[in-house]
């Protein structure tokens, strides 16, 4: 029988007043998710913390893929009832980004919009399993960015899809295996924005998963800490 654990943990930053990032375990559901919230104020903190509502009301004992079903519309309801805030409060952006992992037997799933990321570490090697939905994300998969440069690019914070922005969400998913040994990271901008891809191999590859997250953070922090900064990672036994 697979076993499954975790850790997850959030910072403000060094710079922001706020913490607008929300985090989310439903360990029982096997499902994690990480929102970062934008609108400047309490805007942010409301919209990822009503994704991570929405997500946590979620019914147990589920099929898989009526469950992965349940959370698409989890994160469509934040969307409906953040824009109807927006709206409340004359009109202003006010949205969220969201990444969510949902395992099941020897599988896992995606959901996700915006710039906060997935990656899986398996016999180490770290590969990014999302695609920004940003500005620089197109200019990566346009062959014109790598991303690492994209962290630097002066539009690297201009996200294209986003809950509770526009009309209609459309959310990207991936799916694959999981084997033993598997750890995967769900994080926000605020750390890929000052930790490199060889820096979370390296952590990911060699902490105990008791820290693995804390020392991500503070690694982003000695970086800068220009953001607000959330980590979970979910590691198969």
């Amino acid at each position: 029988m697979t076993t499954i654990r975790y850790v997850a943990a959030t910072d403000r930053g060094k710079v922001r007043k706020l913490n607008e990032d929300s985090i989310l375990a439903l360990p029982q559901l096997q499902i994690w998710a990480v929102a970062d919230g934008m609108g400047g104020h309490d805007s942010g903190d409301f919209a990822s913390q009503k994704v991570v509502e929405c997500i946590s009301h979620l019914p147990a004992d589920q099929p898989p893929q009526v469950l992965l079903a349940q959370l698409r519309q989890a994160i469509y309801s934040a969307h409906a009832q953040i824009a109807q805030e927006a709206s409340s409060r004359d009109g202003g952006i006010i949205g969220s980004t969201v990444v969510t992992l949902i395992l099941a037997q020897q599988h896992f799933a995606a959901l996700w919009a915006g710039d906060s990321r997935l990656y899986c570490l398996r016999a180490g090697r770290l590969d990014m399993l999302t695609v920004d939905h940003s500005i620089t994300g197109e200019l990566v998969l346009d062959g014109k960015l790598t991303w690492e440069e994209a962290e630097n690019h002066p539009h690297s914070n201009v996200i294209t899809r986003a809950v509770g922005v526009g009309d209609h969400l459309e959310l990207d998913k991936i799916r694959g295996d999981v084997r033993p040994g598997d750890r995967f990271l769900l994080c926000s901008d605020g750390l890929t924005k000052h930790v490199s891809h060889a820096q979370i191999t390296q952590i990911l590859a060699s902490a105990r998963l008791e820290i693995a997250a804390d020392l991500l953070i503070e690694t982003a922090l000695e970086a800068g800490g220009t953001d607000n900064v959330s980590a979970i990672v979910v590691e198969i036994l």
